[in-house]
């Protein structure tokens, strides 16, 4: 843990934690966003398997206050009626997290950029996907494709939101329903890398530093999601979010 303090400069925690502030004003908007804007904003400054510890606190601080913010009963009728979504997620992000250290970075960073990209753009064109009728099995085959992609980078965020606005979910709902699904696959994702190794003594500060920008953040976006129009604040959220995944890619290719 020392190791790792003194490694890093006051400036390189300060802008760690002006990223976090920024993921939690996004998260604060509109529910989602903290994993993808934690790990491309802090992979910028270190390395991806130390960005994607880092996140690990705050993702599960945060989405728990997310999940209770109606009350525990709210909470469980979302556990019980995504259950599937959630077991088949759990499953996958686990096993998928034991690859995380024997990925290449490049491949880690794609591997996050390239779908976020394209959950992004297809948002800001304006064409969701509709599902009318949805099934267990595609629930199971959404809750795995999301624990894949989150036991290796920690963001599960949009095969998630991409599911639930497919289903026409109420507003506060979703929400809701966004905070109890990350809250527990960020449990999930907490035991499995420290069974991977990416979560440590020596990566542990970074994380917990987190904690307490990523509230305030989170605070302050749900102050200003009050008084301003939610559908702009996503649009930008999304656009915001483009640039990150764009970024992400780059670095993924060009090393």
């Amino acid at each position: 843990m020392d190791v790792l303090l003194l490694e890093l400069p006051i400036a390189l925690w300060a802008l760690c934690g002006f990223v976090a502030i920024l993921a939690g004003v996004i998260k604060g908007m509109v529910g989602f966003g903290m994993p993808m804007v934690l790990i491309s904003g802090l992979s910028s400054f270190v390395s991806p398997e130390l960005a994607l510890a880092g996140l690990i606190v705050p993702t599960l601080v945060t989405n728990g206050l997310q999940a209770l913010r109606q009350g525990h009963a709210a909470a469980w009728e979302s556990v019980k009626r995504f259950r599937r979504f959630l077991v088949a997620g759990a499953i996958t992000l686990t096993l998928s997290a034991q690859f995380v250290r024997v990925l290449p970075a490049e491949a880690l960073l794609l591997l996050i950029g390239v779908p976020v990209a394209l959950f992004s753009l297809l948002q800001l064109l304006g064409r969701p996907v509709v599902i009318s009728n949805p099934t267990p099995k595609g629930e199971i085959f959404v809750g795995a494709v999301a624990g894949s992609i989150g036991g290796m980078s920690g963001v599960w965020g949009p095969p998630t939101v991409t599911y639930l606005t497919a289903l026409g979910t109420e507003k506060h709902e979703q929400i809701r329903v966004q905070g109890v699904i990350y809250g527990l696959g960020a449990v999930v994702l907490f035991g499995a890398h420290i069974a991977s190794g990416v979560f440590t003594f020596q990566t542990a500060p970074l994380s917990i530093a987190m904690v307490v920008p990523a509230v305030l953040g989170m605070w302050l976006g749900g102050r200003v999601a009050d008084r301003i129009d939610q559908k702009r604040f996503k649009q930008a959220t999304l656009a915001v979010l483009l640039l990150a995944s764009a970024n992400l890619i780059r670095r993924g290719l060009m090393g």
